[in-house]
């Protein structure tokens, strides 16, 4: 296994509880890839993910193993589910659903009810999309042959964007851009998203908002308990440098200890799986004749986005954000076609806060608040300086002040940046991107890369690069169905 993100750790626990003896090479000194962490100054800052949804999807992971979420780590529903900042106010999105309808309806006239209309489809979009659509392997048209997907096809909404569905249930730019921002991630813009992503509302407002104690992490940490339980092995500072291939299979991974030049280490294995960039793997570590896709390929894929972001840590309570504050006091549509369109910094972009100590005390010293600023941009952009990265998290500091009330430039005690150079340096991240591949109809199912190579017979891949893809969820289940494969194949 290459990579202990949450679609390796995940597939290393399914082949182990099949009984094969696995080994994880991960190139960092611990488990998580983008959801690592740091500690600093006595505050504790998760590097990526930090919104814990679709809890079901969670716990049926630890249930395959005959575990609970409970076993590993300690779960709290925040209310509100996060705060929304708009250019002249405020709004918390309530965690009970009656308290959402009314808040809706105290907005626009009849969209309780419309609301409650718009997650009724949802509620099957989820079941359908979470349950049957991302478990397929995405290798054949064949998988797709299912009396309950026919029957429903319509129902799912694969041909009507997300921006002309939510149009036709509420009118309120405000609702509209609610009902919306959940899809921001997956790499286009609303009306290019497929309806079915609708789902992710249904995620948003009837599962609602959680928070892993001590920081997302833990989870990470409780995945990792349990893949050792199931033996296996993780050796970390072991980055990956060439599969050797021998007769169209992968005959050994040549390995050096990070930080030690000249000491390489040679593994051999029945079976590969790629939880490392997919390009990285496909472009660098395989000779030319046997990727699976030229670089052309690559560089028609459409990214969802990479990230800016800050981790702050602050010497004074804060009275007036919530855990998730999303700042959506400039131009919803601006900012997206600068992510998506012309791919281009943004001139004024929206962001999002974290702020994980008003939820924890065990993230940040007593009285201090643990930051985590996060601007969604475009992947692959140039110029990603210290200088550039100074001047955004000014513009975002005033906006911040300016928005809250609350002073907090002179009150820094740490402060660290990271964006596109750090995810291509750290993770061999295509394009610098953070979230993967996006979820556009035409990278969908069999049209994203395959879970296995074409030209290797032993090498499989799992991440955010193939199915499902983007997501924390959707690598748990990417594991699973790249194990699901190997197994069918190998066992039978």
């Amino acid at each position: 296994m290459i990579g202990s993100g949450f679609a390796g750790i995940s597939a290393a626990s399914f082949m182990a509880r099949a009984g094969w003896d696995v080994t994880v090479l991960e190139k960092h000194n611990m488990a998580g890839g983008r959801a690592r962490k740091f500690e600093e100054a006595g505050f504790t800052f998760d590097m990526g993910p930090s919104w814990y949804w679709m809890p079901d999807v969670f716990e049926k992971y630890f249930n395959s193993f005959g575990k609970s979420v409970a076993d590993y780590y300690d779960l709290k529903r925040l209310d509100p589910s996060y705060r929304v900042w708009w250019p002249a106010e405020q709004m918390d999105i309530p965690a009970d659903y009656n308290k959402m309808k009314d808040l809706f309806e105290s907005i626009e006239k009849g969209s309780g009810e419309k609301l409650e209309s718009f997650l009724k489809e949802a509620a099957f979009k989820y079941d359908v999309g979470i349950n049957k659509l991302v478990q397929k392997p995405g290798r054949s048209l064949t998988e797709f042959i299912d009396a309950d997907l026919a029957k429903g096809l319509l129902k799912l909404d694969v041909f009507t964007s997300m921006k002309k569905h939510v149009g036709k249930f509420f009118r309120n730019p405000k609702l509209r851009q609610l009902m919306e921002f959940p899809v921001l991630f997956l790499g286009a813009l609303p009306e290019k998203i497929p309806a079915l992503y609708s789902l992710m509302n249904y995620a948003d407002i009837k599962l609602g908002t959680w928070y892993p104690k001590g920081g997302m992490h833990e989870v990470v940490s409780g995945m990792q308990r349990l893949a050792e339980e199931l033996g296996v092995k993780f050796e970390f500072n072991k980055e990956v440098h060439q599969l050797e291939i021998d007769n169209g299979k992968v005959k050994k991974v040549i390995v050096s200890n990070t930080g030690v030049a000249n000491l390489f280490l040679e593994y051999e294995a029945d079976v590969i799986i790629g939880a490392a960039d997919y390009h990285f793997i496909e472009s660098k570590l395989l000779p030319a004749q046997s990727r699976s896709y030229k670089e052309a390929y690559w560089e028609t894929r459409v990214m969802a986005p990479s990230c800016l972001i800050y981790y702050v840590g602050i010497n004074k309570k804060l009275k007036n954000i919530r855990h998730h504050n999303l700042f959506f006091d400039t131009d919803f549509q601006q900012h997206g076609k600068e992510i998506y369109e012309t791919k281009e910094w943004p001139v004024d972009p929206l962001f999002y806060v974290s702020a994980t100590s008003v939820t924890d005390d065990t993230v940040a010293p007593e009285g201090n608040e643990n930051l985590f600023f996060l601007v969604p941009v475009a992947a692959g952009l140039k110029g990603d300086t210290e200088e550039l990265r100074n001047e955004y998290f000014e513009k975002l500091l005033d906006r911040f002040e300016k928005q809250t009330g609350e002073q907090i430039k002179n009150f820094i005690v740490f402060k660290r940046s990271y964006s596109v150079s750090d995810f291509v340096h750290d993770y061999n991240a295509f394009k610098g991107n953070a979230y993967g591949l996006a979820n556009t109809l035409t990278q969908t199912a069999i049209l994203k890369p395959s879970l296995k190579s074409k030209k290797i017979s032993n090498l499989y891949y799992t991440g955010q690069l193939t199915v499902p893809g983007p997501g924390v969820p959707p690598s748990l289940i990417s594991g699973e169905v790249v194990a699901r494969e190997i197994l069918k194949e190998f066992n039978s």
